[in-house]
């Protein structure tokens, strides 16, 4: 009896495991992505013409 409750609370904590793996993902951050530069270039990074 020891040992079926063992192998069940084996089997359980492996399934938890596999169904967090390849569950949708919960995150809940803002969408970001590249940003457009809007600044000023200083003198020295201009390109040379």
């Amino acid at each position: 009896m020891n040992l079926s409750k063992s192998f069940a609370n084996a089997m359980r904590y492996v399934s938890e495991a596999a169904m967090r793996i390849f569950s949708p993902s919960d995150d809940n951050y803002p969408n970001s992505g590249v940003q457009p530069f809007e600044g000023t270039l200083s003198k020295s990074s201009r390109w040379r013409e």
